[in-house]
């Protein structure tokens, strides 16, 4: 209005001016409008992956209760697997607990609160009473991974790390022919030894003594890390241990993120469709039209 005042002495009407105005409210509007990215309908999009496949091989015999990693060796690694479960979102990750007998407590799963609950409740009475043995664990991680233990030669379709958790104590029979299997298959070991070289006396359930062996002796149960090691470097692996001195969790972590999925997985997703475009180039057009429309100026 103000411009249409000053230009009534001088003949001229003002309108140019306010052409301008509406000119550049309205891009300056769909500028915003694009910036905010407005979303109409659906559209499917195929998202190509890389993943790989970790089993938690946990060790529940009743030597996980000793309490020379405070609270008790098996509360400590419970506490250590839920960070590591968290930080594989993208990752399949199942659960298999052991004795003298192994059991898959969680298949394969993407629902990381569904493995939390499963790891949380893990206890040394889930299994039958038994003296570790490391091979029904290993040859029911085999089955799973769809190899027969003694004949297969090829490689899964999926990267396969597993990750053993024990005190190393193995009183089954001779390990050899599975580790054989287990580095022909292409899945890594990954073990990591719970609890100190000095050792420590394994507590009753309910607090009433502690265990004693056959020949009426409180039993000790101490760190054997050898057995682990020769594991986990004939299948491409690694060792790792957790004490309160000695915490390589992080290190294992650094490890699993280190193995790289091979198969490439194609999904399809759907996705709201940005229409950020169409506000994208009329604002254009518009700008165009603002720098081609002139103003004639009239001088004193």
């Amino acid at each position: 209005m103000r411009t249409r005042r000053l230009a009534a002495p001088l003949g001229q009407t003002g309108w140019p001016l306010t052409w301008k105005l509406l000119l550049r409210v309205l891009y300056v509007g769909l500028l915003g409008m694009a910036l905010w990215g407005p979303a109409y309908g659906l559209t499917q999009t195929p998202v190509r992956t890389a993943g790989k496949d970790v089993w938690l091989l946990v060790d529940l015999s009743r030597s996980m209760d000793a309490p020379d990693v405070a609270p008790s060796r098996l509360q400590k690694v419970k506490a250590e697997l839920a960070t590591l479960i968290s930080r594989f979102p993208a990752d399949r990750l199942g659960l298999i607990v052991f004795a003298g007998e192994a059991y898959v407590q969680c298949p394969l799963t993407y629902d990381q609160a569904a493995l939390q609950l499963f790891t949380s409740t893990l206890q040394t009475s889930l299994v039958p009473p038994g003296s570790t043995d490391l091979v029904p664990p290993l040859e029911l991680a085999l089955a799973r991974l769809g190899h027969a233990t003694d004949t297969s030669t090829t490689t899964p379709p999926r990267a396969t790390a597993l990750v053993l958790v024990t005190d190393g104590e193995d009183f089954g029979e001779n390990l050899e022919p599975t580790v054989r299997v287990l580095a022909r298959s292409g899945a890594r070991v990954f073990t990591v030894g719970v609890g100190t070289t000095e050792g420590s006396r394994i507590p009753q359930t309910g607090g009433r003594g502690y265990v004693r062996d056959a020949r009426g002796r409180e039993a000790v149960t101490k760190l054997v890390a050898a057995p682990l090691r020769q594991l986990a470097e004939q299948t491409g692996g690694q060792y790792f241990e957790l004490s309160d001195q000695r915490n390589e969790f992080a290190l294992l972590l650094n490890a699993l993120n280190r193995v790289e999925g091979l198969m490439q997985q194609v999904r399809t997703v759907s996705v709201a469709d940005n229409r950020y475009r169409y506000p994208l180039l009329l604002a254009l057009i518009l700008i165009a039209l603002d720098i081609v429309l002139t103003v004639k100026v009239i001088r004193p």
